[in-house]
């Protein structure tokens, strides 16, 4: 893994401005360590976590940006601007709450900034399409309490996150739950089983095929990359994604995911239903991003993720390995969401 020392302009949209948003709730913190096939310890996966607080993005050249299939424009700037939503496919769902597409200034961003106008999300954070009204409002209350914290690295996207639960209103929260709850979550992650996998760049927060091409061993770990870097970057909600993961992964996720491995977990159908798209309450978690999924099943097991969800999968996931989450990781994700 390679970390970039700059981007085209088009690049590092997001990345910089979570970053720029974060940096004023925290001091800088230490890089996650390097996602490489041998670098995270069997205790914590690391690669789940990138993070390059230090990362560069090249300034707005003024140049208005495009992306497949749209009519609309935006440039570099616009696309940083966390109160503001680029809707490339405004006819490709419904009308967005103000509090999704604007926000609430100086302290509220809009939920669509990061989460995108479909609730698509992407690696960094959490795709929120389809997820029960109700459970999102739960997440941001346990995020105001604090009953939600991170185990990993303090990452922009989670600062912000915390920040941003913290300001918002019961009514805002209402809004932004109402709407994406309403939304079909999308397929858009790929799952493929292999030795070796391209060489990756670091982009602050997320992975990205490097562009100087080359492969490495897998290892134990999941490489999780958009298709094309530049419209993942430009939050376009039609962006795919390809999570590489090691060879036998799925077949052995399915079966702790339905039989829970002789004792090793509880059978994730239980809870989550026999495909894996949530009961009630209970949000759907198949098709969700791996790396995503990895972070919230190492946050259970540390205790970070405490409140009516962290009684219920703590003791699920204490006796998970760090091959287990992968192997868990890489079979939810490879369902259709």
């Amino acid at each position: 893994m390679k970390i970039t020392s700059g981007l085209a302009a088009g690049l590092a949209v997001l990345a910089m401005a979570l970053s720029n948003a974060a940096m004023a709730q925290s001091p800088a913190q230490a890089p996650a360590p390097a996602a490489s096939a041998s670098s995270a310890p069997a205790s914590f996966p690391a690669w789940a976590y990138p993070w390059a607080p230090d990362f560069k993005a090249a300034p707005d050249d003024g140049v208005p940006r495009h992306v497949p299939d749209s009519s609309a424009s935006f440039t570099i700037t616009q696309e940083r601007d966390l109160f503001f939503v680029p809707d490339w496919h405004p006819d490709d769902h419904p009308a967005m709450p103000d509090i999704v597409a604007h926000g609430r200034r100086p302290d509220v961003r809009a939920c669509g900034s990061c989460h995108r106008a479909e609730g698509t999300g992407g690696p960094e954070n959490a795709s929120l399409a389809g997820l029960p009204a109700a459970y999102i409002i739960q997440q941001i209350e346990d995020y105001k309490s604090g009953a939600r914290k991170f185990a990993g690295p303090q990452r922009s996207p989670s600062l912000l996150m915390t920040a941003i639960a913290k300001a918002s209103t019961e009514e805002e929260a209402k809004a932004a739950a109402a709407y994406f709850s309403s939304l079909k979550p999308k397929a858009n992650i790929k799952v493929v089983e292999t030795d070796t996998v391209p060489v990756t760049e670091l982009a602050r927060v997320f992975y990205m095929v490097s562009r100087n091409g080359g492969t490495e061993p897998i290892g134990q770990r999941i490489v999780e990359v958009p298709v094309d870097a530049e419209q993942f970057e430009h939050r376009d909600t039609r962006s795919q994604f390809i999570a590489y993961v090691p060879k036998g992964s799925i077949a052995r996720g399915e079966a702790l995911a339905k039989t829970g491995g002789a004792g090793v977990t509880t059978p994730c159908t239980t809870c989550h239903g026999p495909d894996l798209k949530g009961i009630a309450s209970v949000p759907g978690i198949a098709g969700r991003s791996p790396s995503y999924l990895v972070r919230q099943i190492y946050d259970f097991q540390q205790h970070a993720r405490a409140g009516q969800a962290g009684a219920l999968m703590s003791p699920v996931v204490e006796k998970l390995s760090h091959d287990d989450m992968i192997s868990l990781a890489a079979y939810v994700s490879s369902l259709a969401p």
